[in-house]
């Protein structure tokens, strides 16, 4: 009897596990197809469900907190290091001795660069995402003050007489001029677009300044990118100098006699179609140069050769002796060491028609290149010892710092920053996408289209043949995970599929991501890129008048002649709070004569005003032409019974959009506030 209900107990065991396994695995199995647009991704669940988590315990599990040193500075006796660390919201005070982290001082959010004052006792600190400047004192390693800035402060330089501190604002695209004695800000001065490094020359007489985003102009137009020139006598803005067909220019260096600048640049072939990266098409890297004793004339050369490419150029160095330039390629983990009296010599023999064919040449680069110096993952910023023997290089994704020596050129020793011992999914992911290996001959990766894991403002012929047609403006990447479909078609419903096969086949014409590699990039994507603050136009939730009228008319449901607005025409209906997308396809009437008949993924709203030029060709370059150019047929909202204060109130509330996370914070501090009262 008992052998029986054994025997019947075993038969229903195996016929729930037959019936669980065949049809329970071709499900699973039409799942993981769906999500990955292939048919052999393995069947793991922890792919999605493990590392993607944002939140709660599994996310503490699985996840880190990194460093991420971004760039540093070195005391004037060369016993000190200090390195701004990211993610870690700190700066880190290294003795280059013993080379181990003597003190870990907390500053604010997105911390960017550093400097340090004439007698060493003060540091400064920009905080990308506080809008705000750290001020230290290093014999306490204490925060004793913070200076108010612009949108997004980034670069850093004191006034020749150390009275004054210039700071460079990347998001709202100028420098502030702060009196150190007084502690405010004297004066704002319009930058290039987009600005992040800053340099005093030799003689204390001029200040460079770089701009990352170009000019926007319509497709087809070369890019041009400003370098805003600063007098610091009279602390104005003496001119911009126009880099053509050059973008991303990130960081500064003068030489000592001061007759040469040199800028880290892209030169991006955004006009072709990107197919043709096979034949050296896409980007190119390198530097240039402002010869400020010939006419100011400015020439650009590459860091490329034929086969291998340098992408994303952050930093920029040069020895006290002015013989060598060191320049930093975050997308192949690589320093480029470049002889100064070589590029003298190549610049002095040739004409003006010889030097503008170098700045595609890429057989040039042997004249001066005396050698590429490996380094961990993503090198950044830069420093060198007092005496010019010693570089330091900030490797953002090792939480390290290379020791190089100038002469022999050879790594010679490594400071570990103490961040995390394990390298998590997530972070192998961001490695893979700052790391340009997966590109034809290293043109490319992720972040170079992508800076600051956003979008770079340039408008691209992404996939066709044809020269010109269904050009596509580079979408954010922020706030991205929870708003599917991609693409401007939408025709991508998952990251996987948007970064797996097509990937491959359209942008780097190269063998697409192992299944291992695409898991740890959707992971890093989905849970490790996070959108800045609104601090220019929202930060702290509250609406100004304007914006709240703004917000009446993007909500509204019956136009200023009292008829009813179609529910499909309405702003609210396609662009629902909290992302501002309701992640559906729509036919606004913005297609061009050169795009085919395609209905447009509805995208989201978060931090818009940050992401100019607009719609997907990026036709429009600013909100307001949206609506004054490109909307005159009604289709993409009602509009055109508006008067031109409304606009101005709609365009208002629409700069005032951000992310839920922070809306979310809000609310709780309201709380918490309420609460204590």
């Amino acid at each position: 009897m008992r052998s029986h209900k054994l025997i019947r107990l075993s038969g229903i065991v195996l016929a729930l596990g037959l019936l669980i396994y065949f049809p329970g695995r071709n499900m699973a199995r039409a799942h993981v197809n769906s999500k990955t647009a292939t048919t052999d991704h393995p069947l793991l669940c922890t792919s999605c469900h493990l590392y993607i988590q944002k939140t709660g315990i599994i996310s503490k599990l699985v996840n880190a907190d990194y460093l991420s040193p971004l760039n540093l500075a070195v005391s004037a006796d060369g016993k000190r290091l200090y390195v701004v660390a990211q993610e870690g919201k700190a700066l880190l005070v290294v003795d280059n001795e013993t080379q181990k982290v003597l003190n870990k001082i907390s500053v604010g959010n997105q911390p960017h660069s550093v400097i340090l004052n004439s007698d060493g006792k003060r540091a400064y600190v920009s905080n990308q995402w506080s809008d705000n400047v750290s001020v230290i004192d290093l014999t306490t390693s204490i925060v004793i003050d913070t200076l108010k800035t612009g949108n997004g402060p980034a670069g850093l330089s004191l006034s020749a007489d150390g009275k004054f501190l210039y700071v460079v604002n990347s998001y709202s695209s100028d420098i502030s001029v702060i009196d150190l004695n007084t502690r405010e800000e004297i004066k704002r001065l319009i930058a290039g677009n987009n600005p992040t490094g800053i340099k005093l020359s030799p003689d204390g007489k001029i200040l460079f300044v770089t701009g990352r985003r170009a000019n926007i102009v319509p497709y087809g137009e070369p890019v041009v990118t400003e370098l805003t020139v600063i007098t610091d006598s009279t602390q104005r803005v003496l001119e911009y100098k126009n880099m053509e067909s050059a973008y991303m220019m990130e960081n500064v260096a003068f030489t000592p006699t001061g007759d040469l600048g040199f800028v880290t640049l892209i030169r991006p072939k955004n006009l072709i179609p990107s197919i043709q990266v096979e034949q050296g098409w896409m980007m190119t890297h390198g530097f240039g140069i402002i010869d400020l004793k010939n006419n100011e004339r400015i020439i650009q050369l590459l860091l490329d050769e034929p086969n291998a490419y340098y992408s994303d150029p952050f930093g920029i160095v040069i020895t006290p002796d002015g013989k060598k330039a060191f320049e930093s390629s975050a997308g192949v983990n690589c320093i480029s060491v470049i002889d100064i009296d070589s590029v003298r010599a190549l610049i002095a023999e040739a004409s003006p028609e010889m030097l503008k064919t170098y700045s595609d040449n890429l057989g040039i680069s042997s004249r001066y290149i005396i050698k590429h110096i490996k380094t961990g993952a993503d090198p950044k910023g830069m420093a060198l010892s007092p005496d010019g023997k010693l570089l330091y290089v900030a490797e953002q994704l090792e939480d390290r710092v290379a020791v190089i020596n100038t002469e022999s050129l050879e790594t010679i020793n490594t400071i570990d920053l103490g961040g995390p011992g394990k390298i998590t999914v997530a972070r192998q992911g961001r490695r893979l996408f700052n790391n340009a290996r997966h590109t034809f001959q290293n043109q490319y990766c992720c972040y170079t289209c992508h800076p600051d894991m956003h979008e770079d403002g340039l408008v691209y012929n992404m996939s066709g043949k044809d020269m010109g047609r269904n050009v596509t403006n580079t979408m954010t990447l922020r706030d991205i995970s929870e708003t599917p479909p991609y693409k401007w078609s939408g025709t991508n419903m998952t990251v996987y599929k948007q970064d797996g096969i097509r990937f491959s086949t359209f942008l780097t014409r190269t063998e697409a991501f192992s299944y291992k590699e695409l898991d740890a990039l959707v992971a890093y994507i989905i849970t490790g890129i996070h959108a800045p603050p609104n601090l220019m136009y929202n930060p702290n939730g509250e609406l100004t008048e304007a914006q709240l009228r703004g917000k009446t008319i993007f909500e509204r449901s019956v136009d200023n002649f009292g008829k009813e607005i179609p529910e499909n025409n309405r702003c609210i209906t396609c662009h629902p709070p909290p992302y501002y997308t309701n992640k559906k396809l729509a036919y606004v009437s913005t297609l061009s004569k050169t795009d085919d008949s395609i209905l447009f993924d509805t995208p989201h709203l978060d931090n818009i005003y940050a992401s100019p030029p607009y719609l997907h060709d990026g036709r429009a370059a600013t909100l307001e032409e949206i609506w004054t150019k490109y909307g005159k047929e009604d289709k993409h909202g009602r509009v055109n019974d508006m008067t031109k204060n409304q606009l101005n109130d709609l365009i208002d509330y629409l700069k005032s959009l951000r992310t839920p996370e922070y809306e979310i914070n809000d609310l709780k501090k309201n709380h918490a506030k309420n609460k204590s009262n």
